[in-house]
């Protein structure tokens, strides 16, 4: 199978099915919620959630099996999503069953491939609020009956995740089984990692802006300098053409009054010695001379 053409369909099958997973993780959060908030409810209604668990689990099953085959490099598809295989390969383990809704959530927001920060912030963000609720209901439902337990109720279960996850451990309550101090490690390293994230993606939208308006103001004291330099080209032009005609450097020359008065001059004597000039011809006036008396 040519290498662009499995991209291509690994691609498309992974926009088509985003939407579906989402929906999908809702459902197996229903279903896990309601035995453990609910212990009393109808054994059917327990059956009913378990075989949505069960359904759940082979919609990701197959969606890994499908984009495991459409992967180039099949290797490196696995070891680049060894979150997505526990969640496969450990489909019904009481603490791990959690790992299905996390994946799911973090293949969903690599899927968006979005690329504005507030949109990764967004989907994080909700993670965050998925694994604390989801850590909740798994710790109330190994700590409940536990016999030194002080988790028993969903407040009690809640608070302390809230806590563990900030990492602030208050020691109000806290977990006493084995399967509950696991849990526990988990929700503080998780917690850790996802609120590292919304913080870096925080900061990372400042800076862009700030780039943004630095980028901004550059680009108008660069068109700020050109105007300058265009004003000054402007007033040394209108300076050259409203100078003296003397002083402007191979400009029309002024005409010469007293040589042309020199010239008539020299003309008018020509006239008047020259026979041939246009007088000679002219009959004499005659000189009269009156007689003295």
């Amino acid at each position: 199978m040519p290498l662009m053409t499995t991209y291509a369909g690994k691609d498309c099958w992974e926009e088509r099915t985003q939407v579906p997973l989402l929906v999908l993780a809702v459902v197996f959060g229903v279903a896990y919620a309601v035995p453990i908030v609910t212990p009393g409810a109808d054994a059917w209604v327990h059956r009913l959630c378990s075989y949505a668990e069960w359904t759940v689990w082979a919609a990701f099953a197959l969606d890994y099996l499908v984009r495991l085959a459409l992967a180039p490099a099949r290797w490196a598809f696995v070891r680049g999503h060894p979150l997505d295989l526990l969640a496969v390969v450990l489909p019904m383990v009481q603490p791990l069953r959690l790992l299905r809704v996390v994946s799911t959530l973090l293949l969903v927001g690599r899927r968006a491939r979005m690329a504005p920060q507030i949109t990764l912030t967004t989907y994080v963000a909700g993670a965050v609020v998925g694994l604390m609720m989801f850590g909740s209901l798994a710790v109330l439902h190994v700590e409940r009956n536990a016999p030194n337990g002080n988790i028993k109720t969903l407040g009690d279960a809640v608070w302390w995740s809230f806590t563990t996850m900030t990492t602030v451990g208050y020691g109000d309550h806290a977990p006493t089984t084995g399967l509950g101090r696991f849990l526990a490690v988990g929700l503080m390293l998780s917690g850790i990692a996802l609120l590292g994230v919304v913080t870096a993606n925080i900061a990372a939208w400042f800076i862009s802006r700030f780039e943004r308006d630095d980028e901004v103001e550059r680009r108008q004291t660069e068109l700020l300098e050109e105007l300058t330099l265009e004003v000054r080209a402007l007033r040394a032009e209108v300076a050259r053409l409203s100078a003296p005609a003397e002083d402007t450097p191979g400009g029309p020359a002024a005409p010469d009054v007293t040589g042309a008065a020199d010239v008539t001059d020299a003309a008018d004597a020509a006239g008047r010695t020259d026979p041939t000039g246009p007088s000679a011809g002219a009959p004499a006036v005659p000189s009269v001379i009156s007689p003295r008396s």
